[in-house]
């Protein structure tokens, strides 16, 4: 009848025959489970039409405008990503406004699982057949774990990295490139039951252009002595002719001295060893060391492990040795445990770590060269991929073995030059041999520093050449005498030995052996 209005059942089964979506009850089975899965569909691409076009539509639209304003935020965060990188890692490093982007996406996570919740009373199962009803619930748990799961994962793993920020970085006042680059001191130290105090057998400075993200690396040889101190360092009252009290001034030393003896000239200083091999560094090189990483070598391992190994090409065989016999001069070896054969191979945290630190039958030289090799490889395979695969036991790893005094909100701008870093070639130079002089020189003894200077400025120069090109020093440039035992002994080395010494691989002599342990590149 015209004019009259249709009511509730009966508008029901009028609309049920052209609205199936709304109105399921009389529509055919098949048509029931296409309902189903559009209605996932929509609300895994769109979170909220779903309930518009079969629910409640209120409820729809309020997720609609959320919906549309998420799309919207990650649209800019994809921009900002492509433009200005710096800005986004800064926000994810951020200590508060990491912590609303954690609660954004658990609230995501958690209105996203709900609207699917929803939508599995919209679909009303028991109108499904029997065949059905499973596929579409088990589709519907796998979209839930995809989408909010994937939300809340992200929340925790954003979680993680802003703890282990939080336990690394210090809070500060942030820095500016000195002469156009940041130049930070990185060690490798080492606090051993027999030794006194932590000494950083490993000591580099790591200079980047703040621009390009150009990089040269710095090695000081751990033996290194006389290191000077500027007027303005704290030292310059104890040391005004430099760290030269002779053999017990050599640089690695440095670390414990101060830490025991002087900590009162750094009074604001939570590490004043630290702050002294800054300042020692500064001097030897002629520039101004920034910022300071230290890296516990006894975590160094858990640290590699984390990122599944690290990728090297090894030139020469390098002995996991015992170390040397007391008492015996010339001095002499207990047997090697072990060898880290040449070749590209992937070495675990226990190998990595002999292999950056095994100097017996050669030079400090050696190992600087394949400690200058493990650093680029890691830096070259900290990829995306790695970092978020094993982003839990790398940030695990991380918080026990590094320290350092970095502010934590300029890590975002240290973390784009470190992505421009990566896809250029790291130029080493050595503070010693074969960059400088010989051991014979005894240059890291009596070491010229106008020449270091001036060579440091070189490898800043456009276009300077790399120094380190020569490659390490031949053991016989050296000066090095390698002693085996001649007979058997009471500490258990026997002849047996000392033909596998003289006979590895294919009728090697130990010479010939060692001769390129320490070259060696990433892989």
């Amino acid at each position: 009848m015209s004019g009259t209005r249709i009511h509730g059942s009966e508008e029901r089964r009028t609309t049920g025959l052209i609205d199936p979506v709304r109105y399921p009850e009389s529509a055919p089975p098949a048509v029931r489970t296409k309902r189903a899965f559009v209605l996932l569909g929509l609300t895994l691409v769109l979170p909220g039409s779903a309930q518009v076009v079969a629910g409640d539509r209120r409820l729809g639209r309020r997720a609609l405008r959320t919906t549309f304003g998420c799309w919207a935020l990650v649209l800019l965060g994809l921009v900002a990503a492509l433009t200005d990188r710096t800005l986004v890692v800064g926000v994810l490093t951020h200590r508060w406004w990491s912590l609303l982007l954690i609660l954004a996406l658990l609230g995501a996570a958690l209105g996203w699982g709900m609207l699917f919740l929803n939508t599995l009373r919209l679909i009303r199962i028991p109108l499904l057949d029997r065949g059905a009803r499973p596929v579409v619930a088990g589709t519907l748990a796998l979209l839930m774990v995809l989408t909010s799961g994937s939300l809340a994962y992200g929340a925790y793993i954003l979680g993680v990295g802003r703890s282990t920020v939080g336990s690394i970085f210090q809070s500060g006042p942030a820095f500016d490139p000195v002469d156009g680059r940041y130049n930070f001191l990185l060690m490798g130290g080492d606090a051993g039951e027999d030794r006194t105090g932590r000494r950083p057998d490993s000591i580099s400075v790591i200079s980047v252009d703040a621009t390009t993200g150009s990089t040269v690396t710095f090695s000081i040889p751990r033996n290194f002595q006389n290191a000077p101190f500027s007027e303005d360092s704290p030292l310059w009252e104890v040391y005004p002719d430099g760290y030269n009290c002779g053999d017990p001034c050599i640089i690695n030393s440095l670390y414990p001295e101060v830490a025991q003896n002087y900590a009162d000239l750094y009074p604001d200083s939570a590490d004043p060893g630290a702050e002294a091999m800054m300042d020692a560094a500064s001097g030897i090189l002629g520039i101004e060391v920034q910022a300071y990483l230290l890296v516990d070598m006894a975590g160094f391992e858990q640290l590699v492990n984390a990122m599944g190994g690290i990728r090297i090409d090894a030139g020469g065989w390098v002995p996991i040795t015992a170390g040397e016999i007391p008492g015996t001069d010339p001095i002499r070896h207990y047997p090697p445990d072990g060898w880290i054969k040449p070749g590209v191979q992937t070495l675990d945290g226990y190998h990595a770590l002999w292999y950056a630190r095994s100097r017996e039958f050669v030079t400090d030289y050696h190992r600087i060269a394949r400690q200058q090799c493990v650093q680029q490889a890691m830096i070259a395979q900290l990829d995306p991929a790695t970092v978020l695969t094993r982003f839990q036991s790398i940030a695990a790893a991380g918080t026990q073995i590094v320290e350092t005094d970095i502010p934590q909100d300029q890590l975002g701008s240290f973390v784009d030059l470190g992505l421009k870093a990566q896809g250029q070639e790291t130029r080493r130079l050595t503070i010693g041999p074969p960059d400088f002089g010989t051991p014979a020189d005894n240059f890291v003894t009596y070491p010229d520093f106008d020449v270091i200077h001036s060579r440091v400025q070189d490898m800043f120069a456009d276009g300077g050449a790399d120094p380190s090109s020569a490659g390490v020093l031949p053991l016989e440039r050296a000066g090095l005498v390698v002693h085996v035992p001649a007979q058997t002994t009471d500490d258990g080395i026997t002849e047996e030995y000392l033909q596998e010494l003289a006979t590895i691989g294919d009728d090697l002599t130990l010479g010939d052996l060692l001769a390129d342990n320490g070259e060696c590149s990433p892989a």
